[in-house]
């Protein structure tokens, strides 16, 4: 018997009467703390103060956030316990609304209207299996993995009823540890048993990151033949057939999970991107419109969306002259981005130079020139530098707007921070054949990579004098800094004991602090921001 008098509520919905009517089913099953929201925004400031153990949210609030967005925060904030339940709760039963509350893995979902009957036994059902699955979700949250496998095992032959759970959670923890053979045979396994959709879309994404193509390929169809409505099976296979060259066959696929499940950003700001990829500028702005409307109140919101259904616009006029109702939804969408990132000088850049390049295809050269000028003279100003993709069309947008001074400054940049990265180099060299720019950091590459061997063959102090050699050749090379911080770092630890260093560890701490401060103009969107922040965890740890 479950004591509801000693749990804590919180009911998120926007009509009074259904929060009376839900506080009174609440009450007559003896729940003496209940807390009250109206919105999205107003349900997570509560969950900053307190944890709950039972959240019943609408799905749709009106203005601002919805069910999903606030779980999607609450998680990515880790807001919510390990034994809290989280129910979505809606009116509404189309097909996209309620795959979209699913994906985004509530605890249960409950369509209204329903009764203090129906309601008590799905929160006795889920209470009493949390409660059970305790040691596993206390793990998880700590990132305890190893403990996660231990506990699972002993719940499965304490309480085998919550094994196919159990099981689940086993998949993750071992994908979390690497033992990925482990993790096959486990799916493998469960799959011979009953094909679980998780399971078919768990293993054939691990064969796939495998670069076991084929085998992905073929049981993301076999899932997608006994289970049509489940979207990440189509996501799964876009991304195989991307792998396996197959690029238009690939937005095909990804076209069927968006029919299925339409209120996904990630996966419409996937098909833009592709859509793009395949130059079907028609079906990348459908899918770019869509992601700026899911973003606007989603944590996940990304600017590049609006950038991109802007070139995207552009890019279906052609040659002709944009129309007023392009050259609206342009304004409006720049307007939008310019407002909700105002306080970032690198996107007022890019805006500008996007509305230079409406304004030259709207027959306004003079105004597009006047536009540009003053993008360069922002551009001379930034602290930090532009992700490769985004300086790689600043400098396009640059050349076709007649700066073609500028352009090449974009692109020896580009050259010196991300030169490291084939892929960005040799994207640099279909914009330029300027040798001063291509070759300009072959010698710190080279010095680069001997070092990385060096200090592969624990030679220590000869690779760090090679990583500076690299970054004193090219000092906003952002791997060249976090390196050369790595090197220095290693000596201060100094293992193996004994090891003698030719310099003070304040000076030797001052020069890491150094190349820190340089990786740091690295942009928030960089997948060295990780590695750049445990180093500089374990510089403060000295």
């Amino acid at each position: 018997m479950i004591e509801y008098s000693k749990k804590q509520f919180l009911v998120v919905d926007d009509f009074t009467d259904f929060r009376s009517a839900l506080t009174g089913m609440l009450r007559q099953m003896g729940v003496d703390d209940i807390d009250a929201a109206t919105s999205g925004e107003e349900a997570l400031a509560l969950c900053r103060k307190k944890h709950y153990d039972v959240i019943l949210h609408d799905y749709n609030l009106g203005k601002g956030k919805n069910g999903q967005q606030v779980l999607e925060e609450l998680h990515h904030d880790r807001l919510l316990s390990p034994h809290c339940v989280f129910i979505i709760i809606s009116a509404e039963s189309s097909q996209a609304m309620v795959m979209a509350a699913l994906e985004c893995e509530p605890d249960s979902y409950l369509t209204k209207p329903f009764n203090l009957a129906s309601l008590q036994q799905r929160l006795d059902r889920l209470i009493t299996m949390k409660s059970v699955l305790r040691p596993i979700l206390e793990a998880q949250w700590q990132e305890d993995w190893s403990g996660v496998l231990e506990a699972c095992t002993s719940i499965i032959a304490s309480h085998p009823r919550y094994a196919p759970h159990c099981r689940r959670h086993q998949v993750a923890a071992l994908a979390a540890l690497g033992r990925r053979e482990e993790q096959a045979r486990l799916l493998q396994m469960l799959i011979s048993e009953r094909p679980l959709p998780w399971a078919l879309v768990a293993l054939a994404d691990l064969w796939r990151e495998n670069g076991q193509l084929e085998q992905a390929q073929a049981l993301y169809l076999d899932g997608i033949r006994q289970f049509p409505m489940i979207p990440a099976l189509y996501d799964g296979l876009a991304a195989t057939e991307l792998a396996l060259g197959n690029p238009e066959e690939a937005q095909q696929q990804l076209q069927q999970g968006l029919r299925i499940s339409p209120h996904s950003l990630r996966r419409q700001e996937r098909m833009g991107e592709l859509a793009q990829r395949n130059h079907d500028h028609e079906q990348a702005a459908r899918a770019f419109r869509h992601a700026v409307e899911l973003g606007r109140n989603s944590l996940f919101r990304n600017p590049e969306n609006h950038l991109n259904l802007v070139s995207n616009l552009q890019a279906q006029a052609g040659d002709s002259l944009l129309g007023q109702r392009v050259l609206g939804e342009i304004r409006q969408t720049l307007g939008e981005l310019d407002r909700t990132w105002r306080d970032d000088p690198a996107l007022a850049v890019r805006s500008r130079l996007a509305q230079a390049e409406t304004l030259d295809m709207a027959g306004q050269p003079a105004e597009a020139r006047r536009l540009a000028e003053q993008a360069v003279a922002q551009l001379a100003e930034l602290e930090g530098f532009f992700t490769a993709p985004a300086a790689l069309q600043v400098a396009e947008q640059l050349r076709a707007l007649g700066q073609a001074q500028q352009a090449d400054s974009v692109l020896g940049t580009c050259a010196e921070m991300y030169g490291d990265d084939p892929q960005v180099m040799t994207e640099i060299a279909t914009r330029t054949d300027d040798p001063a720019i291509l070759a300009a950091g072959s010698q710190a590459l080279e010095w680069n990579h001997q070092a990385i061997l060096l200090y592969q063959q624990k030679q220590f102090p000869e690779a760090l004098q090679l990583f500076r050699q690299a970054l004193a050749s090219q000092p906003r090379n952002i791997s060249f800094a976090l390196n050369t911080a790595q090197s220095l770092l290693r000596l201060l630890a100094r293992q193996p004991a004994g090891e003698s260093m030719e310099q003070p560890s304040a000076q030797l701490k001052e020069e890491c602090r150094a190349c820190l401060q340089q990786a740091s103009h690295m942009p928030a969107s960089d997948h060295r921001q990780e590695r750049y922040h445990k180093l500089r965890e374990r510089l403060e740890a000295l």
